[in-house]
């Protein structure tokens, strides 16, 4: 396939399904490596706990590389958020992230800002949380950049978050922060729930569209559900997107026939 193929996996146990953690390490790799995927998205909830001389040296076995860290899970997990009213778990979220970066840093990894950005909560009004969500991706994309990392900020489908759902939204973002290395996350999922045309989110997003989630509308592994991913792959082919897909899927039926399911899709979408 044109563009390199990952799969999310999470590195802990986590609530959150289409990232399933990784039970047998070893066996897993080698799977995904004779399926044909290039890398392995890591979902982490917490940097310190990640073994990252062990890992490095396993990837490399498996011919496997990073292309991104998700940080969800500090969300999911443990309600971290940068737009929560109180000032000490705003504060715990970025130094979460400051330490994402740092082991980004390692694999020359992307840092996905998702779940963690938060939602609105009680006492908090729009403007007050992107103005703290501003000042946190501006400190983070300067860090990042220090590091030689990349952020993607993800839009996300309005059952998981009110703060930037749309391609649009996130651009909007971008501009006000102002760093060059921060660009967008699409994730098909989520798009086909709030952009009108995914198609044309895609041509919105042009060449500050740094990563690609893919899923079906169901969530499901590409296929098995019913968006048109031939003309999704052509918008990205008009765009000039040169990153990975990275499959982030519900582990149905089971998280071994998801994968190999993602495997025959991106054989099967051969240009």
């Amino acid at each position: 396939m044109e563009w390199p193929l990952a799969l999310v996996l999470s590195w802990q146990p986590t609530r959150f399904e289409a990232a399933a953690a990784i039970k047998d390490l070893e066996r897993t790799l080698g799977r995904l490596r004779a399926l044909g995927y290039a890398g392995v998205e890591l979902a982490v909830r917490d940097p310190a706990v990640v073994p990252v001389q062990r890992l490095r040296a396993l990837f490399e076995r498996y011919g496997l590389q990073v292309p991104a860290i998700g940080t969800g899970q500090a969300w999911v997990d443990e309600g971290l958020s940068l737009t929560h009213p109180d000032p000490a778990v705003r504060k715990a979220a970025l130094a979460r992230l400051e330490a994402h970066l740092a082991l980004a840093a390692e694999w020359g990894a992307m840092v996905i800002v998702g779940l963690i950005r938060g939602r609105l909560m009680e006492g908090v009004n729009r403007t007050q949380a992107m103005s703290w969500l501003l000042e946190a991706l501006a400190r983070l994309a300067e860090l990042a950049a220090a590091r030689g990392v990349r952020l993607v900020l993800e839009p996300l489908n309005r059952l998981e978050t009110d703060l930037v759902n749309t391609v649009e939204e996130a651009l909007l973002v971008i501009r006000r922060v102002g760093y060059p290395n921060l660009g967008v996350l699409l994730d098909t999922f989520h798009a086909n729930l709030e952009e009108a045309s995914l198609e044309a989110a895609i041509a919105r997003a042009g060449d500050r569209l740094f990563h690609v989630h893919i899923a079906d509308s169901n969530r499901r592994a590409p296929g098995w559900g019913r968006l048109d991913f031939d003309s999704i792959l052509k918008a990205l082919r008009e765009v000039h997107y040169r990153g990975w897909l990275s499959a982030e899927v519900v582990p149905h039926p089971s998280l071994e026939e998801a994968q190999a399911q993602v495997a025959r899709w991106a054989r099967g979408m051969q240009a």
